[in-house]
């Protein structure tokens, strides 16, 4: 049985599976089907549309009789709830669309959100690890035994790359090009991207794709559909899923030492971050990294300035210090 949302706040019980209005399910549909937003984005919107509908009906209100004052009042309660900044940034932009939406449909003649600007929420500086510690981390993986082997070369992939970790579970063995040196990848959106593979993530692939690797993890009758093309398979033969490879790394980040320090996507930062550093284009990690907008990809340079001057100020003589 669904549940719905039983409260108006930011902390508001969603449940497994929550209902919305007609409206609110047929924009969700619309995103997904005609607009191809990653499935993690809709449930997202999900999450945050059925708290509104849950704040408008604590209120009496439906979507239908909402104003701009309501819809303010929705955003600061979500404030106080605690919600960080980009929460609440994502949180207004699902109620803007799905009000959008509503007009564009014809399922309301005014839309309450249209004068209400987006804020513009203060953009955090990716925690990149530095050369030193990546060495570290992807040596932690050191071994010949299945386990091993995989985890190397998810590392390797990961930092070579600079893909997503849900990236990374999608490959299948037909995305590998073996003599291309490059590899398909699926983005959000489902936008393809080709991307190269350095010689060290080749090396660690090649080992776990090679007889003492990938083989020892093959069961003897696959379980699932789409499990035997599955570049990265979990010890009982199944598709490695996000929260396996996020458990790879907390593993060989607490052997490095970097438990603090790691998290899911920190190889994909320090991915960018290390190029920049080494003078890579910004215009070729924005190609590498899959950012539809480059300025997504300029905040890396930003990180990639403060290490300059760090540098700049430990090393310099008369860099007043």
């Amino acid at each position: 049985m669904a549940k719905t949302a039983t409260g108006a706040g930011a902390g508001a019980d969603v449940g497994v599976v929550a209902a919305l209005s007609t409206s609110g399910e047929e924009f969700l549909s619309w995103l997904a089907v005609e607009k191809g937003r990653a499935r993690n984005t809709v449930v997202s919107y999900r999450r945050d549309l059925v708290v509104y509908e849950a704040f408008l009906s604590s209120r009496q209100r439906t979507l239908d009789d909402a104003d701009p004052a309501l819809v303010e009042d929705y955003l600061a309660a979500q404030r106080a709830g605690g919600l960080g900044p980009a929460s609440v940034a994502r949180a207004q932009a699902a109620v803007r669309g799905l009000h959008r939406f509503r007009v564009e449909e014809g399922w309301s003649s005014t839309d309450p959100s249209a004068d209400i600007r987006p804020p513009g929420p203060a953009r955090r500086l990716p925690k990149a690890l530095s050369e030193e510690e990546t060495e570290r981390l992807i040596g932690a993986a050191a071994g010949d035994d299945p386990a091993a082997r995989r985890d190397r070369a998810i590392l390797e992939v990961l930092y070579g790359t600079g893909m997503r970790v849900s990236e990374l579970a999608g490959l299948s063995l037909s995305d590998l090009g073996s003599e291309t040196g490059l590899v398909r990848v699926l983005g959000k959106g489902s936008k393809e991207r080709l991307v190269p593979l350095g010689r060290s993530a080749v090396g660690a692939l090649d080992d776990w794709l090679a007889p003492g690797g990938r083989p020892g993890f093959t069961p003897r009758r696959w379980a699932r559909r789409g499990d035997a093309e599955a570049v990265f398979l979990n010890a009982r033969g199944g598709r490695l899923t996000r929260q396996g490879i996020w458990g790879v790394l907390k593993k060989r980040a607490r052997a490095a030492g970097l438990e603090d320090k790691v998290h899911p996507h920190v190889l994909r930062h320090s991915c960018a971050t290390h190029m920049l550093t080494h003078g890579a284009d910004i215009r070729v990690v924005q190609e590498l990294l899959g950012h539809v907008s480059i300025g997504t990809t300029q905040i890396y340079t930003k990180v990639s300035l403060d290490h300059l001057r760090q540098a700049y100020e430990a090393a310099h003589p008369r860099a007043g210090r």
